[in-house]
């Protein structure tokens, strides 16, 4: 199965309410049973995966309303929330029957190796997937950034970013019944415009790497694997729109 792949090295980014379910909140059973059967098929074919999860399901920095918390103690706090989700996940991907290990940017020696370029790469190659949590391991970073970063730094061809909805709009389709849905843009169109992609920041790190940006709905069936074969789900972000 590996020649059939456009993309052999993508990089996931998954929101903490993506494996909250329905309710965006928690761990979701069947979200995450789900999502381990795909990372562990496109593992077995071959695809060298890495997702970088979210922590907003349990606790979110930026919308820290509790004037005791300091911003740098609420990103701390979400950064481990990022920790949590990677171990759930890492345990449903491991009882699919693939090897799975999590590399943090917090130092959590008791439950998870920490990060580093090299190590990553080596698990990659060994036929691990890899579950990249704590994201970039400061404060005022967001997991967006965190993802580009790591993607660039991984050498990954494409950005994975799941969603709940089809792609891109023009403006939230969920109260917009005009929203138009963009196929394809790139990554200067998307900054000036201020799109709801990623991060301005994880959108200027991925135009310099040169890494193309996926969004797309996670609750489509096979929708990562349709990706990975060069199939148009969702909306393309690169450097050139019409490529």
């Amino acid at each position: 199965m590996r020649h059939r792949f456009k993309y052999r090295r993508p990089l996931l980014k998954l929101s903490g309410e993506m494996l909250g379910g329905p309710a965006a909140q928690g761990l979701h059973r069947e979200t995450l049973q789900s999502l381990a059967r795909q990372i562990a098929d496109l593992r077995r074919a071959g695809v060298e995966l890495a997702l970088v999860v979210g922590g907003g399901n349990i606790f979110r920095g930026h919308r820290n309303d509790v004037p005791e918390i300091s911003k740098p103690a609420a990103d701390d706090m979400g950064m481990l929330a990022t920790l949590i989700n990677a171990l759930a996940l890492r345990e449903y991907i491991a009882a699919e029957g693939a090897p799975c290990t999590v590399l943090s940017a917090l130092e959590a020696p008791k439950i998870a190796d920490r990060f580093t370029v090299r190590r990553a790469r080596e698990l990659l190659a060994q036929g691990h997937a890899l579950i990249l949590a704590g994201g970039t391991g400061n404060p005022f970073f967001t997991t967006d950034t965190a993802a580009a970063l790591r993607a660039a730094e991984l050498g990954a061809d494409v950005l994975l970013k799941a969603t709940n909805v089809e792609g891109v709009y023009s403006k939230d389709p969920r109260t917009h019944p005009d929203a138009v849905l963009y196929r394809n843009l790139d990554f200067q169109t998307v900054i000036a415009n201020n799109l709801a992609v990623m991060d301005t920041s994880a959108v200027a790190l991925c135009r310099d790497a040169n890494i193309p940006i996926a969004v797309f709905n996670l609750l489509r069936p096979r929708a990562i694997a349709a990706i990975l074969r060069g199939q148009r789900i969702g909306t393309l972000v690169q450097g050139n729109p019409k490529q």
